[in-house]
């Protein structure tokens, strides 16, 4: 029976590949004309609904068919001003300002995004709609393999419709948009994009660009991107290690030294004072991408070839032992100690090697004017390793190959009818060797079919979408095979008052099949510092979720609410178990009903406008509560947090005063340490220096002005990789 499954995907993603190919022949067969020229010098839309759709003349989320439909209840935009402003070399980091996101934090080299309190498998981080095919939903400690510097924007969804791009986004989905693959003829013969950006906290440089070439008049566009970035280990502000844990080194040491262990009591001293700089937490990034596009009428069809290489230092969390067996050698908290004691004290550092060879294609052919306006496809093969060394040994090397492929048939506009269906496939080989290569090979081969249908034009509309996935998860290695048949839905109604003004309210109900890694995770983790122990008995896990929005302009006030909450059947989530395995404490797979409740919003107040001289304020909030069925707190769920700040614009500079407050996070759970609340204050200047090019602008800015020690409660590492501390930046940011 799986294999006839599995020969039927096959031949799903043989005939989708077909697809690809034939798409070609509609493109050359149409009439050539002049097709939207670069419009990357056009301010976006002020209009609320155009301006969460398009950015700079470009289809964001709505190239996979969502262009007027608005299930999509809470979404952010991250443009270009507001990337250049909150540029990061991890794509978590970037985001973590907006209401209801935040971010794993592991290391300054591998953070990626969480929404709504959830993280990992239930959040889809997608490269123009589909996925980055890597491996960082297999641990934390794995870096997104997307370079942000060098993205046109970000979109952040949330809400019941991203399950459109899969079960894997009960949570939400990040959208990154960038130009491998050319979206426009441009207008001057040659297009440039440049960024660079320093700054004191990790002594960081960087810089990218693109080009953007059409190749005379054949329809044909060219492109080429690349990008560096390299840091040092991260300035803190206090104390690396949290209070009680720094407590614990400092009891330990005065136990050693009770019984004569001098050495090993000053090390414990040593780790529990360091404080100023993060051991071990350097980085270094590279990209290079090509893309080729072709353009012919109203359709379009593209490559790109690309790769990212990333190398970043593991923080080790001070006291911890980590032992393979008697031949190997033991942990100390000092890298530095004489060779003598090498194998028995020395600590090896922990580093990881990422790199992905990836390659994508992107056609959009338009049909006519029958029910079908336009077919769009959408593919991508990743070949990813990833290396962790213990010095200057190969510790677990982490192999992934994968594909996924999209197909969606748009539908021209019948009366007050409108949406769009299609069809999605995906597959990925999952491989670790080495001596703690805690996953077991696995394979995952999943076929979806999803539909998405809006009927309305006035004050209200009805919404709808359904998704049905069939995914298949085996280990030879195991001998264990699982299938999984999962079927979701959304169903809307949204009403559209008078000044850009929208309500609405969605239910949804989602069901996801557990990962590989949910599934055979057993092992020892160095990176993680942790024995991590999957289920391979795990069920599909179901929700259902409710949510009510509101968002619109009222006067000069611009906001954006929601309220939502979920009731999981079978919630899969990862726990410290209180054990030890391999002097390593023990992270177990559960599962167990829970439930999210949880409330965001955002307002923008422009108070003062004289035409020369804006003044304006901004407000942020987000609050989540997620709760197991026997009573215990979900963990690692981030707590209440505020966000306000004052703007100012006159002429060429734009002014920004921030505050960021985070409570305490005292609903922990079992063997999870709680996490004390802090205020960040931040600033920064905008400054363009050309009157007629507004996209020239340089950036100063200064992070965590008063050098406060700050830790993310949805780390796993908080308690020993604290955020950065007081940080002076500049960038410049150009397009010509």
């Amino acid at each position: 029976m799986l294999y006839r499954k599995q020969t039927s995907r096959r031949l799903f993603a043989s005939t989708l590949a077909l697809a690809t190919v034939l798409a070609a022949a509609p493109i050359a067969a149409q009439e050539s004309q002049d097709p939207t020229s670069s419009e990357a010098d056009e301010p976006p839309s002020e209009d609320l609904h155009d301006r969460r759709i398009d950015y700079q003349g470009q289809i964001i989320v709505s190239a996979q068919g969502l262009r007027q439909f608005d299930l999509l209840a809470g979404t952010s935009v991250v443009e270009a001003a507001d990337l250049q402003r909150n540029m990061d070399g991890q794509l978590g980091e970037v985001l973590a300002s907006l209401p209801g996101v935040s971010a794993s934090g592991f290391a300054p080299g591998a953070s990626r995004p969480i929404l709504r309190g959830f993280a990992g498998e239930r959040v889809k981080v997608l490269v123009d709609g589909i996925g980055a095919i890597d491996a960082s939903n297999t641990s934390d400690d794995h870096a997104v393999s997307i370079d942000p510097l060098t993205a046109e924007s970000i979109e952040v969804l949330r809400g019941p419709a991203v399950l459109l791009f899969g079960s894997q986004a009960i949570g939400g989905a990040v959208n990154v948009i960038d130009k491998r693959i050319p979206r426009r003829i441009p207008d001057e013969p040659i297009h440039v994009d440049l960024v660079a950006r320093g700054d004191t906290a990790s002594d960081l440089r960087e810089f990218g660009g693109s080009i953007d070439v059409p190749l005379g008049n054949s329809g044909f566009v060219a492109h080429i991107d690349g990008s560096w970035r390299k840091t040092n280990d991260l300035e803190i502000a206090g104390y690396q290690v949290a209070p009680l844990l720094r407590a614990e080194l400092l009891e330990e040491a005065a136990e050693e030294e009770a019984e004569g262990e001098v050495e090993e009591a000053a090390e414990l001293r040593e780790a529990a004072e360091q404080r100023g700089i993060l051991p071990n937490s350097a980085t270094e990034t590279w990209t290079a991408n090509a893309g080729l596009a072709f353009f012919r009428g109203d359709s379009s069809l593209g490559v790109s070839f690309g790769v990212y290489d990333t190398d970043y230092g593991i923080p080790g969390r001070p006291g911890a032992g980590h032992h393979h067996g008697e031949e190997e050698e033991g942990h100390d908290e000092d890298d530095h100690g004489d060779e003598e004691h090498g194998e028995e004290e020395g600590e090896e550092l922990v580093s990881i090697g990422l790199r992905q060879y990836r390659a994508d294609l992107r056609g959009d052919v338009f049909l006519g004017e029958g029910f079908f306006e336009r077919l769009r496809l959408r593919a991508g093969y990743s070949d990813y390793t990833h290396t962790e060394f213990e010095g200057d040994e190969v510790g677990t090397v982490f192999d992934v190959e994968g594909i996924e492929g999209r197909l969606e048939l748009v539908q021209n506009q019948q009366g007050r009818w409108r949406g769009s269906m299609g069809a999605q496939y995906y597959f990925r080989d999952f491989k670790a060797v080495g001596a703690e290569a805690f996953v077991a090979p696995n394979r995952t081969e999943q076929i979806a079919f999803f539909a998405l249908q809006e009927y309305g034009n006035g004050p209200v509309q009805v919404e709808g979408s359904v998704r049905f996935e069939s995914t298949d998860v085996d280990s030879t290695q195991l001998g264990i095979e699982r299938s999984f048949d999962t079927f979701s839905g959304a169903l809307g109604l949204a009403y559209d008052g008078s000044q850009a003004f929208r309500a609405g309210v969605n239910v949804s109900r989602v069901a996801r099949a557990p990962s590989g890694e949910e599934l055979f995770s057993n092992g020892p983790h160095i990176a993680t510092q942790a024995f991590e122990i999957g289920d391979p008995n795990l069920e599909t896990e179901r929700a259902w979720g409710a949510e009510i929005f509101a968002r619109g302009r009222v006067g000069r006030a611009e906001f954006s609410l929601a309220a939502y909450k979920n009731w999981f059947d079978d919630f899969i989530y990862l726990s410290a178990t209180g054990t030890e395995e391999d002097e390593l404490p023990v992270f177990a797979y559960r599962q167990q009903d829970a439930t999210y409740t949880g409330v965001e919003g955002e307002i923008d107040y422009e108070f003062y406008d004289d035409g020369n001289v804006a003044l304006g304020a901004e407000l942020r909030g987000e609050y989540v509560r997620a709760k197991l069925s026997d009573g215990n707190s979900v963990p690692r769920i981030p707590p209440l947090s505020l966000s306000g700040a004052l703007t100012a614009s006159a002429g060429d500079f734009d002014l920004r005063g921030e505050v960021e407050w985070f409570d305490d996070q005292r609903k922990v759970a079992p063997f999870e340490t709680a996490t004390e609340g802090f205020t960040h204050v931040n600033a920064a200047i905008t400054w363009r220096p050309l009157r007629d090019n507004p996209n020239v602008s340089f950036i100063v800015k200064a992070d965590n002005i008063f050098d406060v020690t700050g830790r993310r409660h949805t780390s796993f590492t908080k308690d020993f990789v604290p955020l950065a501390g007081r940080n002076i930046s500049a960038s410049v940011r150009a397009s010509f």
